[in-house]
């Protein structure tokens, strides 16, 4: 009987059991839902993939030029024995084979950067697992980028982080896999990647940071350039050398922990002393001059490519040689510095009285004016009559006294100027002394030039441009226009060899005047240097003596316009030397480069060479692409007849035995040295143009903006003792040499002759009775004879007694500069 409290619809009640399998069912349901909702999720994201995959992959960068791997490579430039004088490129790259690469090098790099490279196919799975790990627990880690990665990113993508650049990198890591085997990835990166200091890859740091080839690189030295690719400005040794150590420390132990070394080898290693390059390597050779001289050759050449293509471009330049060039004109121009009047201190700066607030200031100031090689700067501390107190970059304290302070004892005066007195906090510059002691100096506003050639060839063995590159690119001696003064004159007396004269001529040292109506301006009075006339006198002793009035009366004689053309046979251009009387005091134009040029032409025995600088060019791999032959003295080469040239070397020898250049014979104690002194109207330019039979070379110094270089500063007195210092090195090992005497000479006496004009046939003197008779009687020409008892009656183009302004150079100088070396 039902009860009271039930209804038709009531239901049992559900048990716990029930309950629990209702629920699972629904778990079940729902668990099958979601892995169904995966699947299809995971089945849609590999479609995405797939698609961007098909996407992307042709679009991926060609990477089939890796497999003949050529990076960019700088110009090179190398003296004749292969030393290494400069480099042009935006990137300082050495492409070397990996097979050349040495074992510990690459051991380093693989412990530092990618350890598993060759067991992984581009992408370390277990890496990046590792990776995840260390940065969960802040522990240290390699990385999970590997090397193929790299170079994806270095070589083809850009440095913005973004997924599509990453996914481009993961995809183009496959593509290099499958392309290259792992060596090829290998030396891609070691030569790719840029290790600070304007290095790209391990060959070019280990020279940059160690100044040694890598193949002679240690454990120790491979582990801190290993450090670099992570970060190369953090990690860089000279720059940050704690961090850069502690970086070294960790990858010593990475190699280590992979077997690539011992544990007596890692502590050898952490033990090891490194020697860093803390900036330019005081023992380089400098011959910037030579190798922008070349740049411009080869981009004339190649243009742009000029600076990627990897070109090795050898030269004639002989490294000994140049670096005599450098330190010899240099010291010349340092010797008449100390003989100038100081011109006070760079700067001035307010030191703070904080030790470490005056160090900065002093930091900060000398990288406004840093070291000029051995011209250094310093910032005084104290200053006094007695003595100077100083301080340079480097914290090297200077302390200069008694000698040292004479150069700048103005400056040191308590009368001195505000603008010159030395005083606390004042920017100078000093020197090392012979005694290695310190001296106060400056910096020099004259400049100099040198160049040294091979005159039977035109190799061009020194070239030195000016004082110093960094303070002054103007290249002296193929850009110089400036007069030559008496270093002209054997030109003139070469032309009047022609014309009959010969050694032993008289011709008088005498008073000339030329009045404004001769002229057709100013009255024109020259003198001697040292305002002396001293009566007749032979052409040989005209020459060694350097007499002015003998120089006019010979050009009189032969006739400036005859003149004009012979000069124009040893290389001068003619329009720069007007046919005036002028041109006997070598008032036209040349450059010093000219002048060795045509100074060879009497060393070589008549023969005009060209001057050329590059010998062989060759690609990345060693394969020449150019080669210059020099050329040969032959017929068509000739300028002058052998037998001028040989009697001009007898009255240029001369010069450097009894002459204004005697000290010559004397310092290098040796005959077979001729030359030419030469100083400009009111001494502003000093020359000495000088040769032995293998070598010709010519020293100019003087302001770009022409002034006076002082009254007692001479060619004699400043550019010869610069030639006789390159010298005592070009000549050091050379045998003693003299020309024999060519066909159609004759000695009598003790004096040449040509045969047709021996004693009594040749001009008995000029200037003297009637010397136009004389001419007359020697077979010279009417007109010539005209020039002999007065003056032309052309006017010269400039004030007489002023010697004529250079020409403006021409508007395509830059390729005159470039066909003075092509060959």
């Amino acid at each position: 009987m039902p009860s009271n409290n039930s209804t038709g619809d009531d239901k049992p009640a559900a048990s716990p059991a029930a309950r629990s399998g209702l629920m699972s069912h629904w778990l079940v349901r729902l668990a099958l839902w979601s892995g169904g909702l995966a699947v299809a999720g995971a089945i849609s994201l590999l479609v995405i993939i797939a698609v961007a995959l098909s996407v992307a992959y042709p679009n991926l960068p060609d990477i089939s030029d890796l497999q003949d791997y050529r990076p960019k490579l700088p110009l090179r430039v190398y003296s004749s024995e292969g030393t290494l004088i400069g480099e042009f490129g935006e990137e300082r790259r050495n492409l070397m084979p990996i097979g050349d690469i040495p074992k510990v090098m690459k051991d380093a790099v693989l412990a530092a950067e990618d350890a598993r490279f060759f067991e992984h196919g581009g992408v370390d799975y277990v890496g990046v697992v590792r990776a995840g790990l260390a940065n969960v627990g802040r522990a240290k880690s390699q990385g999970a980028s590997t090397i193929t990665m790299q170079v994806a990113r270095n070589v083809y993508l850009s440095a913005e982080k973004t997924y599509t650049r990453k996914i481009y990198e993961i995809l183009l890591t496959f593509k290099l896999e499958h392309l290259l085997s792992k060596d090829q990835i290998l030396e891609i990166y070691m030569n790719q990647i840029f290790l600070g200091n304007r290095s790209y890859g391990f060959a070019a740091a280990s020279e940059a940071y160690y100044g040694k080839p890598i193949r002679d690189i240690s454990i120790a030295e491979a582990a801190m350039l290993a450090g670099l690719p992570k970060a190369p400005s953090a990690y860089n040794p000279i720059v940050n050398p704690k961090r850069a150590r502690a970086r070294q420390m960790y990858i010593i132990d990475r190699m280590q922990e992979n077997g690539f070394i011992t544990a007596a080898q890692a502590e050898a290693a952490r033990n090891e002393n490194l020697k860093v390059r803390a900036g330019p390597d005081a023992s380089r050779l400098h011959a910037e001059y030579v190798a922008e001289t070349v740049r411009q050759l080869m981009y004339a050449q190649y243009g742009e490519s000029t600076y990627t293509r990897g070109l090795n471009v050898f030269t004639t330049l002989n490294a000994t040689e140049q670096a005599a060039a450098y330190k010899a004109l240099r010291r010349g121009i340092m010797d008449y510095e100390r003989r100038q009047f100081y011109r006070g201190p760079e700067k001035f700066i307010d030191l703070p009285t904080d030790p470490k607030e005056a160090d900065d200031a002093i930091d900060e100031v000398l990288v406004e004016h840093p070291d000029n090689g051995d011209v250094m700067s310093a910032v005084v501390l104290q200053a006094s009559p007695k003595g100077i107190s100083a301080v340079r970059q480097n914290g090297e304290a200077v302390e200069i006294t008694g000698e040292g302070l004479k150069p700048a004892q103005s400056g040191l005066s308590e009368k001195a100027a505000p603008n010159i007195k030395i005083r606390r906090g004042a920017v100078i510059r000093v020197a090392k002394t012979p005694k290695n002691t310190w001296e106060i100096t400056q910096l020099p506003e004259v400049e100099g030039a040198f160049v040294a050639l091979d005159p039977r060839t035109g190799a061009v063995r020194a070239m030195v441009g000016g004082f110093d590159w960094d303070k002054n690119k103007f290249n002296h001696v193929t850009q110089a226009w400036r007069q030559p003064g008496s270093s002209f004159k054997p030109f003139i007396y070469s032309a009047a060899l022609e014309k009959g004269f010969t050694p032993a001529t008289v011709i008088n040292d005498a008073p000339l005047f030329f009045d404004a109506g001769v002229t057709g301006g100013q009255p024109w009075e020259p003198k001697n240097y040292d305002g002396t006339f001293d009566g007749p006198m032979s052409i040989r002793r005209g020459l060694a003596k350097s007499k002015n009035m003998i120089s006019i009366r010979i050009l009189q004689a032969v006739g400036p316009q005859n003149a004009q053309e012979w000069v124009s046979r040893f290389g001068f251009d003619t329009e720069k030397h007007p046919a005036y009387l002028t041109m006997a005091l070598g008032a036209g134009s040349v450059t010093p480069m000219q002048m060795a040029t045509a100074y060879s032409v009497f060393a070589n025995g008549g023969y005009r060479v060209s001057p050329y600088l590059i010998t062989k060019v060759t690609d990345q791999k060693g394969k020449v692409l150019v080669e210059t032959q020099p050329g040969q003295l032959d017929d068509s080469v000739r300028a002058i007849d052998a037998r001028n040239a040989f009697v001009m070397n007898s009255l240029l020898q001369e010069v450097t035995r009894s002459g204004t250049a005697a000290r010559a014979s004397g310092a290098l104690k040796r005959s077979d040295i001729y030359g030419k002194t030469g100083t400009t109207n009111d001494s502003m330019d000093a020359w000495f143009a000088g040769y032995q039979q293998s070598v010709a070379a010519v020293v100019w110094i003087g302001y770009d903006t022409p002034r006076k270089l002082g009254d007692r500063e001479t060619g004699g007195g400043l550019s010869l003792p610069v030639w006789i210092n390159f010298m005592e090195t070009a000549l050091k090992g050379v045998p003693v040499s003299e020309p024999s005497a060519p066909e159609g000479v004759m000695n009598v006496g003790g004096e040449w002759y040509y045969n047709e004009f021996g004693p009594g046939a040749g001009i008995a003197s000029l200037g003297l009775e009637d010397p136009a008779a004389a001419a007359a009687a020697n077979g010279m020409s009417p007109a010539a004879q005209t020039m002999i008892g007065a003056p032309p009656h052309t006017p010269p183009t400039a004030t007489p007694g002023v010697a004529p302004q250079p020409a403006a150079p021409p508007a395509d100088e830059k390729k005159r500069i470039l066909d003075l070396f092509r060959n």
